[in-house]
């Protein structure tokens, strides 16, 4: 099963666990799609170039900056992208923060199901 979203889609993943990174890149090229990963959102700037379509998935507990201080600089605002912020330690501030930032928010550890679901909700139908 593929997903139609277009081939000038790109979806990145940032997450500084590898592990996690590369398990979200192999389910989504699984369903045909262009996926970049990245460390760090420092490492996803340097490599970003704005696709024509996409989404951006996003953790919230990063090392040097979460991603909701991350949604709210000056970067994070012109990214002209979605975002899916997920954590594994979330709460309803969290939650709420990340629906105010326009993002979705999806816990860990992430099904399947929930995380297609959501790229359906930001960039497409899959």
């Amino acid at each position: 099963m593929n997903c139609d979203i277009g081939a000038s889609s790109k979806i990145f993943v940032v997450d500084d666990d590898e592990a996690v990174r590369d398990a979200i890149k192999g389910l989504l090229e699984m369903h045909g799609l262009n996926v970049e990963d990245f460390g760090s959102t420092a490492e996803f700037m340097c490599g970003y170039a704005k696709p024509a379509q996409g989404c951006l998935i996003l953790d919230q507990h990063l090392p040097h900056r979460s991603g909701l201080d991350f949604l709210a600089s000056a970067e994070g605002r012109k990214l002209g992208i979605p975002v899916i912020l997920m954590t594994g330690q979330g709460d309803e501030n969290i939650k709420r923060r990340a629906e105010q930032a326009g993002a979705q928010y999806l816990e860990k550890p992430i099904r399947r199901k929930n995380l297609i679901d959501a790229l359906e909700r930001v960039i497409g139908r899959c």
